[in-house]
């Protein structure tokens, strides 16, 4: 059941503070559906939502990619894999779009596996092959009930994120994100020999140019899928360029279905549990930055309904993953900077994206149709999509009065711990593994950071505000962004 969207009740409001408001005006304007609750044609509603699979294709199977040898699986095995990782995360995707009940934020956010669980579930299944699997996926679904109890109690932390916080997490998530696309750029293997090359560099910047070229150039529709347009040209022009692998497409099979508990019924160990219970929670912590960006994006703040919706979808569709081979679900924030970019904001569009990895997850050779971007022509796409993430960030924090008190202390602190694990990679190497689910994650020690120093220098021992402005008043008040 869609929500019901926040500008009729403004609507009502001005009518009865203004009598010489057009009452027909009024009325049409309440009837008008929020943009994010808007169907799209056919064709556009297609179109937009293969372009959300291409942003996030790559970060879906990499983690499969990276588990399945780690564990011990063939390669036919990580193959498996990669199709259910597709397929859950289109469910998963499903959930927090369409939803039911009180489940789903309803906005067009995207889900898939999240990296954040790579390194503890390799260290959980290391060369103990269908058997870590196994266990891997005991302790997913555990950790995905227990996320879904705590929803409704962690989505309360909606009133620990005003602009000064929120914009500083999401001007994590853009530049956490830009390395991602930096590797991408540079061939993605740093294992290969021509990873860094300038046949790779150079595809990188001639698709970021073609995308650039084609959102100046553009109008209407056409501007809207620029992204999807420069992968396909970017794809046409790496074929002579000879870094197009067509491999992927030789060896697919037409059908394939994720046959449940593939590699053997879960396992359930007490060490496993425990990691992967913390890996949920920093996607949690992750995904509720997330939707308050998202919120602020498509001109729908996430209170604390949205988030708690969110946050069930997310751990819901963690929880039933493992059932279809899957891994733990978590928001995708780069697809936020592909709505903040084309401003299509329709979850709609999204939820055909869901159902695009559904087809991919079920038609293997379908979903190597869309392997054919070169991981460089995807990495100069990248730029801009992570850097919109950024520059939305950006926007939220010129409203968050930074030279009143200690705000621009709060901002320097935060960003500065973040950028952490992006700079320095082995900065944390001495502490122990488990502490690095979360201390490798810039997004989560600079969200906990500007939580803390917010509380402390704006809350503590500080008497309220006797004329708080209305953003002052709520965490949730819309701020300018790049998309609207």
């Amino acid at each position: 059941m869609a929500a019901t969207p926040r500008f009729r009740k403004d609507a009502v409001a001005a009518t009865d503070a203004d009598p010489h408001l057009d009452p027909a005006r009024d009325s049409a304007s309440a009837d008008r559906k929020h943009p994010v609750d808007e169907t799209l044609p056919p064709l556009r509603m297609f179109t937009s939502g293969l372009q959300h699979v291409a942003a996030m294709y790559a970060g879906v199977v990499a983690p499969p990619m990276i588990l399945g040898p780690a564990v011990g699986l063939t390669p036919k095995e990580t193959a498996f894999l990669m199709g259910a990782s597709l397929f859950t995360a289109g469910l998963a995707t499903l959930l927090q779009t369409l939803g039911f009940w009180r489940i789903g934020a309803r906005l067009p956010f995207v889900n898939g596996v999240s990296f954040a669980g790579v390194t503890p579930m390799v260290a959980i299944g290391k060369d103990r092959g269908h058997d870590g699997i196994a266990v891997i996926f005991g302790a997913i679904i555990v950790a995905g009930l227990l996320g879904f109890l705590l929803a409704p109690y962690f989505c309360k932390l909606v009133r620990f994120f005003p602009p000064v916080v929120t914009g500083t997490v999401i001007t994590l998530i853009g530049v956490s994100l830009l390395p991602v696309a930096f590797n991408w750029s540079q061939g993605g293997n740093a294992t290969a020999d021509d990873y860094g090359s300038t046949t790779n560099i150079t595809m990188a910047a001639v698709t970021l140019v073609i995308v650039l070229a084609l959102r100046k150039l553009l109008r209407g529709f056409l501007q809207q899928i620029a992204i999807l347009l420069g992968l396909v040209v970017g794809t046409l022009i790496a074929i002579p360029v000879g870094i197009t692998d067509f491999g992927a497409i030789k060896g697919a099979d037409l059908v394939g279905f994720p046959t449940p508990f593939h590699f053997g019924a879960p396992q359930f160990e007490v060490a496993a549990i425990v990691s992967m219970c913390i890996v949920m929670l920093v996607c949690m912590t992750e995904s509720t930055a997330d939707m308050l960006a998202l919120g602020r994006i498509v001109d729908r703040p996430a209170d604390e309904r949205t988030i708690e919706g969110g946050l069930r979808a997310d751990t819901l569709g963690s929880a039933i993953s493992p059932l279809f081979n899957g891994f733990m679900c978590s928001a995708f924030a780069q697809n936020i900077g592909l709505v903040a970019m084309t401003k299509v904001r329709s979850r709609f569009v999204v939820a055909a994206g869901g159902g695009i990895l559904i087809v991919l997850g079920l038609v293997p050779v379908a979903a190597s149709v869309i392997a054919l971007v070169p991981l460089p022509v995807l990495g100069g796409a990248g730029i801009v999509l992570f850097g919109s993430v950024a520059a939305s960030g950006i926007q939220t924090l010129a409203t968050a009065a930074l030279e009143k008190g200690e705000n621009a202390l709060i901002v320097a602190a935060a960003v500065g711990i973040g950028l952490i694990p992006i700079a320095a990679p082995d900065f944390y190497h001495a502490f122990p593994k488990d502490a690095l689910v979360v201390l490798d994650s810039g997004i989560s020690t600079g969200c906990v950071v500007a939580i803390v120093l917010n509380l402390a220098f704006n809350h503590l021992g500080r008497k309220p505000d006797p004329d708080p402005s209305p953003q002052e008043q709520s965490p949730a008040a819309a701020a300018p962004v790049a998309a609207h």
